[in-house]
């Protein structure tokens, strides 16, 4: 009588440690950002890349197949979100920018570009906000709603912000700093444009720049 003995493949364990989770969640996130096609976010708006997490390849927590490697960690961008009672103003900090956003009612009249009486304080208060982080490169982008052309939407969106940036400009009063304006019309919207609450979000102003201070 012939005994067969069966052999059972020994199972490899694998131990997750915060750094290989992180590194995982790197991927995920850069593979969801891209998930339509295309950027989520206007071009060179892109968080710029933390401290990695230093990972101990003689950790015996640290368990891989034999001759894989790990992706180098990266530590997760946290953003902060703050909005104002009425939604007229956000403000978003990263580890690497600020970012105010104000809508365009509180900035300008009805499809112009002049700024109204309101609008210096608010854009005095990022002016003093900027000069806190000592910033010398400061981004200002125009944004509307999707109604009418995009052809309209583009040059007043460019308007409004060469206008925000007029004020900011003469606030600060510092040749050291640098502005980069644009107007990108119905193009990256932060809400619904189905709804007229959607569409008020989206007609807005940002201004962005470093953050070096918390």
């Amino acid at each position: 009588m012939t005994t067969y003995t069966k052999r059972t493949r020994p199972r490899l364990a694998v131990t997750l440690t915060a750094a290989t989770i992180l590194a995982a969640g790197n991927l995920y996130g850069a593979a969801m950002a891209h998930a339509d096609g295309g950027p989520s976010e206007p071009p060179g708006t892109e968080p710029s890349a933390s401290a990695p997490v230093q990972v101990d390849p003689k950790d015996p927590d640290l368990k891989l197949p034999e001759g894989a490697t790990l992706a180098a960690p990266k530590v997760l961008d946290i953003k902060s979100v703050v909005e104002d009672k009425g939604g007229e103003e956000r403000r978003e900090d990263t580890n690497t920018d600020v970012t105010f956003a104000l809508q365009a009612e509180v900035l300008f009249p009805k499809d112009s570009a002049k700024l109204s009486d309101q609008a210096k304080a608010r854009l005095d208060a990022i002016a003093r906000e900027i000069q806190k982080q000592h910033a010398t490169q400061v981004r200002v982008f125009g944004f509307t709603d999707n109604l009418g052309s995009h052809e309209h939407g583009v040059v007043l969106s460019k308007q409004r912000a060469n206008a925000v940036q007029d004020v900011l400009s003469q606030e600060l009063n510092d040749p050291n700093i640098t502005f980069d304006v644009r107007g990108y019309a119905e193009d990256y919207p932060i809400a619904d444009n189905s709804t007229e609450e959607g569409r008020r979000k989206n007609r807005r102003v940002e201004v962005t720049f470093p953050r070096t201070e918390s």
